[in-house]
Order: C-alpha cells, then sequence, then structure tokens
C-alpha cells in the first residue's frame, strides 16, 4: 500500500494543513428539524447527540492497471476515514473512498490526479470542522445543515463555480457513514434496519436471499477476461462505453467494442432472465453528448443482434443536457446527474427508467431520500459502485438487499469491482471485520445472504482494526 509519509509531504503535515484550511473561514450552520426517527426507537426520542472531537486520515490504494472512464484515467484510489467522538466518548469511523474523475470530470482534467483528490479531501476536512461542536438528533439532519455551505467551499477550493454536487457529496460520504454509527451507538440500535428512518422504509423493506454481483468492464479489460468472467457465472456486467477522442472516434471505439463483446458473449446463457439470454449493461459516464449519437449506436446494436439484450444504459448524456428520453427504446439510468432526491425526481419526469443509488459515494443519507422518491414514482432503483473498498461493499449491499426487486431479473443488483482493480485487494479484504463470512464472497454471479448477514449487518457496526490503527499511529 502506498502511503504518504515516503512522499515530499507526509501524511500528517497534508492532514494538518487541511484542517488548518477548513477551519479557515467562518461556518453558519444553520439548523433543521430532525427527520422522521427509525421505528428501533420505539417512541423513544432520539438522543441529542453532539460532536466534541473530529480526526481524519487517507490511504492511497493503487490499481492494477490505468482505470478508465469518463474519457479519462486513474491510477490509484483515495481510501479515507473520518472519526467523530461524542461528548460521552463514543468514536466512531466512518470510511469513504473518493473518485474526483467520477464526482466531476472537469475538476480531475484541470488538476493533476493527486491533486483533484486533495482537493475533495480538503471538503472532507471542512465538513468534520463544521460537524465539530454541533449537536443532532439524525445524520440526515446534520448532512442536510452542511451541504450547500460545503458546496461554497468545494467552488472556492477547485476554482470551479459549476462544481458537481457529487463532488462534495462523495467528500461526505466517511463523515455520513460516522454519524450513522454514532447514532445506532447513542440510541442502542444494532442492525441496519433499525437505522432506518420511517420515512423511507417503504423503499427499504426487502430481504432478498441474492442479490447480483455486477463486475466492471473498463475500457482496458480485456474480451478474454469478459467471457472469463461469464464462465465463472458472472451474469449481469457493466460495461463502460463513451470512450476518449471526438464523439465520432468515440462512436466508433463504442461500435467496434460493443460487437467484439456480443461476439464473444452474446450466445451465452443465464438462468436469471426470461430469455435465457445474458443482459448488457451499459454505461456511458454523461460522454454521449447528444441524443443522435446515442441513436446510431443503439442502432447498430440492432444491426448485429444485441440490442434486444441491452437492458440498461446509465448515464449516456451530460447533465445539463435535458431531454425527453422515452423515445429511444432503451431503460436510461440516472445516477451522478442525480445528486439529490430533487435530481432524481426531475431525471424521472425526462423519462428516465431507474437509478443508480451510491450510498457510497453520494452519503447514505442522501441515498434514502433518492430510494424513496424513486419508489413512490415506481421506478426501480439498483446499487452502483465507486471501486470502494470491502466495507463500503457491505454497506451498500445493505441497501441493495432492501430494494425492491429489479423488473425482469427479479432480484437486488449490486455493481462491485473492486476485485478487478485494487492491486492489493485480498489485503484491503484483510480490513472486513467480518473477511471470513460466505456473504462476502461472490458465488457464481450472485451474493448468498442468509440471516447472518442481516443479523451482523453486513458487519458495518464491527470495528475494523487497520482502520483504528490509522489514527492511533498518527
Amino acid at each position: 500500500m502506498q502511503k504518504h509519509n515516503s512522499m515530499t509531504w507526509s501524511r500528517r503535515r497534508f492532514i494538518q494543513t487541511a484542517a488548518a484550511a477548513a477551519a479557515a473561514a467562518p461556518v453558519v450552520l444553520s439548523g433543521r428539524p430532525a427527520l422522521a426517527q427509525s421505528d428501533a426507537l420505539k417512541g423513544r426520542t432520539a438522543m441529542n447527540i453532539k460532536i466534541k472531537n473530529v480526526d481524519s486520515n487517507f490511504e492511497r490504494e493503487p490499481l492494477v492497471r490505468p482505470f478508465g472512464f469518463k474519457g479519462g484515467y486513474m491510477t490509484e484510489i483515495w481510501q479515507t476515514a473520518a472519526l467523530l467522538e461524542s461528548e460521552s466518548g463514543a468514536r466512531e469511523i466512518g470510511l469513504c473512498t473518493q473518485n474526483a474523475l467520477w464526482s466531476d470530470a472537469n475538476v480531475f482534467a484541470s488538476h493533476s490526479a493527486s491533486a483533484a483528490e486533495a482537493m475533495m479531501y480538503l471538503v472532507t476536512e471542512r465538513g468534520l470542522q463544521m460537524a465539530k461542536g454541533r449537536s443532532f438528533r439524525t445524520p440526515v439532519d446534520l448532512m442536510d445543515g452542511m451541504v450547500e455551505e460545503l458546496y461554497a467551499y468545494g467552488q472556492k477550493v477547485t476554482g470551479n463555480p459549476d462544481l458537481r454536487k457529487t463532488f462534495v457529496l462523495n467528500a461526505l460520504v466517511g463523515v455520513d457513514n460516522a454519524a450513522w454509527l454514532l447514532y445506532a451507538r447513542e440510541n442502542g440500535i444494532s442492525n441496519f434496519d433499525g437505522l432506518i428512518p420511517a420515512a423511507y422504509k417503504p423503499a427499504l423493506s426487502q430481504h432478498h436471499n441474492t442479490v447480483a454481483s455486477i463486475p466492471l468492464m473498463a475500457y482496458a479489460i480485456p474480451i478474454p477476461e469478459i467471457r472469463q468472467a461469464v464462465e465463472q457465472g458472472y451474469f449481469f456486467m457493466k460495461i463502460k462505453i463513451g470512450q476518449p477522442g471526438t464523439q465520432d472516434e468515440m462512436l466508433e471505439k463504442d461500435r467496434q467494442r460493443l460487437s467484439a463483446i456480443h461476439q464473444a458473449i452474446g450466445g451465452m446463457r443465464t438462468p436469471y432472465t426470461k430469455s435465457g439470454k445474458l443482459p448488457y449493461y451499459f454505461d456511458a459516464n454523461g460522454r454521449y453528448e447528444k441524443k443522435e449519437t446515442l441513436l446510431r449506436l443503439l442502432d447498430h446494436a440492432k444491426k448485429i443482434g444485441a440490442f434486444d439484450q441491452i437492458v440498461i444504459v446509465e448515464e449516456p448524456f451530460p447533465e445539463a443536457y435535458e431531454t425527453d428520453v422515452r423515445d429511444l427504446g432503451v431503460r436510461l439510468v440516472a445516477d451522478e446527474s442525480a445528486h439529490t432526491d430533487q435530481d432524481a425526481a426531475k431525471r424521472i419526469e425526462m423519462g428516465y427508467g431507474a437509478i443508480a443509488l451510491k450510498a457510497i459515494a453520494k452519503t447514505l443519507s442522501m441515498t434514502m431520500k433518492i430510494a424513496q422518491t424513486a419508489h413512490e414514482k415506481g421506478v426501480p432503483c439498483f446499487c452502483a459502485d465507486l471501486t470502494v473498498n470491502p466495507i463500503l461493499v457491505d454497506w451498500n449491499k445493505n441497501v441493495a438487499a432492501r430494494l425492491s426487486p429489479f423488473p425482469g431479473l427479479g432480484l437486488g443488483l449490486l455493481e462491485t469491482n473492486g476485485h478487478q482493480n485494487y492491486k492489493n485487494w485480498e489485503a484491503m479484504v484483510g480490513y472486513h471485520p467480518c473477511a471470513a463470512a460466505p456473504w462476502t464472497k461472490t458465488v457464481k454471479g450472485v451474493f448468498n445472504l442468509d440471516k447472518d448477514f442481516y443479523d451482523r449487518s453486513g458487519g458495518i457496526f464491527l470495528p475494523s482494526s487497520h482502520y483504528r490503527q490509522m489514527f492511533e499511529r498518527k
């Protein structure tokens, strides 16, 4: 694992500088009424939790190969940790996998990769400084009082007045997770079901026995590896399109990629679809600038016999390109454009037929809101990855296991691709407090979730000695 201590700027010095920068400007905290509380409180009023101390740290995890999407490439991913301590002495650590390229490709393209990630880390640290000394009854309430002010701070840090809100939400994931763990500790809640406020229960009421494990096939994944994944039992794979270059160059590369993939796996079969054919899941990350360009790709899919296998196309257009998409003939999915529940509602009105939830990228607090909005509008959801670490996989899995079954498949969906991309994945698995549990493993393309998974909530309430040591050795 690559550490900052070997660099000119030590991790400690960077954190100290970040803390000073985060505390430099005045912070105004707006009070919000507490949201409807969890059923687990059984009529009790949630504890008023005051944050006494905060801390943060991070590690840089190298990747197996350059990871390409949104027309860019990453070679490492920052894993950050946020510590919150309440007045009662309870201390909890929340984790975050940062991804500046996914959160705001313009920020990533305008700076070195390390600088872009450092800017996001500054937003995390500022959020922690805002939280220090503040009281809250629910983490949703805590986040609601921070996001807008942190967004203004992020605009200043990045120098980008059009900063995407996902940049701030991604930065807050560790803070939000730590707040949920404190909330559970202070209120005697011991499982994930108990965390869910009553207002969001309708969207998160399932207990699936089986959740599909979705691997990611980025630009650089060789075709033989894609076929090998199907032979191993994977049946629903996320395939990156929208390759680098001009729109015409991108389209030609995507056509060739689709043809090669369909030739390799188009005839393979799965028991999870009515037709027996493999479902295709494409993700363009906003690279298609116009509907007409996407239609040309879909026409190519029809020409080679792949169109009927396309189940979803995720985030094909730039966020600012707002157009009705009901005439495309495929189910479009909103991901990073659905920053908030209001954004998700807007995309649904435009004809988007599903929402990709990212509790591990937009905070659990915001994800619950988005899930409930989609549920009320009859739009299905599933959980997408951000190439997160193994513990965050189970935070995401807790959400995926409780969503309504995805249409045409009849089970929950969870993308997880860390095992494909991290150089030190096996070591990272060892940081999980339930690393040996069978429900952490993909078996023939699915996670089998038993009573133990639900009893232990995927291990998210249990401490990880590795991440605890990150704070002990500072």
